[in-house]
């Protein structure tokens, strides 16, 4: 909602689309909560699935005055700069994504927001052109585009326990480790965020009801929901196929000595080109993010060193754990939480940098030393080294043989410390949200 508001009032503002996976409320942010705050009783929404006749207007008539006169009668509704349109599921109309172009040149004062679904809307394109020759344009730089993921975990943790946030993030802020009872309360809140994840409806139902089924039930649906629409991407037979069984062997390919993702355990005798363009659709829809190597000494802009070398991580806890068929009282059970997997807390860093709009590269040296995740910062190379408990310096030392190390920060269920010898900065799970704050505000002391 903060980044609607702030495109709302900037002087510059342009027609924004709005991205991310399906079921991630992108129209209930838009609408029931931004529109209906900012603009109540005065704004128009259009849903492009089910309004045929204003989508069949729009494939006829290619002016945007023509548009906002239909919309104006339609709604019997006078449309001026105090007036939000609203337009969902914009891959089903794409004359309007084309049409932005003009809303932005001739109409900029009118605040238009659309929604779609990036993936739909390329395969779309790709399919017309085979049929027909119309031009097709996409509004480069007359557009503001705001892209839509599942709760990260601090918006998980304010809605949970906003006391305990607050606690956290104070001792944050002064560089201190927390209180061991508000440390073991934290982990317990991170562990539920594992296990439910971050889509909304998985969220409220467990806020509402505080029952794990309830909330795991939800992500059954919702899997297979994902699946299923796969089938409607309109790509051809034989990558809808292979999209599926990369989805659903994400957690196998990562559950392996070597994380590295395989495509021969997807398909007998496939190569990477087979599944590139798979690979590509799932993230378009902001199912899976791809993880780069990058080897021994790093350079800067961060570049993938082997496209043939990478790794696949779900974009949603819920829908990571609930794949991994693992039973879902692990993650509630001190005892049993010992025994997960550390590719639990890797997806989880995965989708936190992601979150943050960090690319995902890992780093290997000689000798199997690697880091999970490196970032570029402020010009500075930071290795991520994440681990359940206490880690091994082997993969620092020879980080350092080839790179300048500033620091290094580790990630695990240990309280905050920092290790003045080794420049290790150490950060509990509950408290990277905290960490990559600092980092995006060159703010790390």
């Amino acid at each position: 909602i903060i980044d609607l508001e702030k495109w709302l009032v900037n002087p510059r503002r342009k027609p924004l689309i709005v991205w991310g996976a399906r079921q991630v409320g992108k129209s209930y942010l838009v609408k029931d909560i931004f529109a209906e705050t900012y603009f109540k009783n005065n704004y128009i929404y259009i849903d492009c699935r089910t309004d045929y006749e204003f989508v069949d207007y729009c494939q006829n008539h290619v002016n945007a005055q023509d548009v906002l006169n239909y919309i104006s009668l339609d709604h019997n509704k006078i449309i001026d700069k105090n007036t939000l349109i609203i337009f969902d599921e914009v891959q089903e109309c794409l004359p309007l994504i084309t049409l932005m172009k003009y809303f932005c040149q001739d109409h900029q004062e009118i605040p238009l927001i659309v929604t779609g679904s990036m993936v739909r809307i390329k395969i779309q394109r790709e399919n017309k052109k085979k049929k027909s020759n119309d031009k097709f344009m996409f509004p480069v730089g007359k557009i503001n585009q705001l892209t839509i993921y599942p709760l990260d975990f601090e918006e998980f943790f304010i809605n949970r326990n906003k006391i305990l946030y607050d606690n956290v993030c104070k001792s944050f802020e002064n560089k201190k480790s927390v209180d061991l009872l508000v440390h073991q309360k934290a982990m317990d809140l991170f562990y539920d965020y594992l296990l439910i994840g971050g889509m909304p409806e998985a969220v409220d139902t467990f806020i509402k009801t505080n029952s794990y089924q309830e909330a795991r039930n939800v992500l059954k649906d919702l899997y297979d929901n994902y699946l299923g629409d796969m089938d409607l991407y309109q790509a051809s037979p034989e990558s809808i196929i292979r999209a599926k069984k990369i989805f659903e062997n994400i957690f196998s390919q990562l559950n392996k000595e070597n994380k590295n993702f395989k495509s021969s355990l997807i398909e007998k005798n496939a190569k990477n080109r087979d599944l590139k363009n798979p690979i590509d659709w799932l993230e378009l829809a902001f199912l899976v993010n791809k993880c780069s190597l990058v080897k021994e000494v790093i350079t800067i802009p961060l570049i993938d060193s082997n496209e043939s070398l990478y790794r696949l991580y779900l974009s949603d806890m819920g829908l990571f754990s609930y794949q991994s068929k693992i039973n879902p009282t692990t993650f509630i059970s001190n005892n049993s939480r010992n025994t997960l997997s550390g590719i639990f807390f890797e997806n989880y860093v995965a989708i936190e940098l992601i979150n943050y709009g960090y690319k995902l590269f890992y780093w290997k040296g000689k000798n199997n030393a690697e880091f999970e995740f490196v970032i570029e910062n402020d010009s500075k190379i930071i290795p991520l080294d994440v681990k359940k408990n206490k880690g091994s310096l082997n993969s620092l030392e020879k980080f350092k043989e080839h790179n300048k190390l500033d620091y290094a920060i580790k990630i695990s269920s240990n309280n905050y410390g920092y290790d003045e010898n080794n420049k290790i900065i150490t950060i509990p799970f509950y408290e990277l949200f905290l960490l990559l704050k600092d980092l995006s505000k060159n703010d790390l002391k």
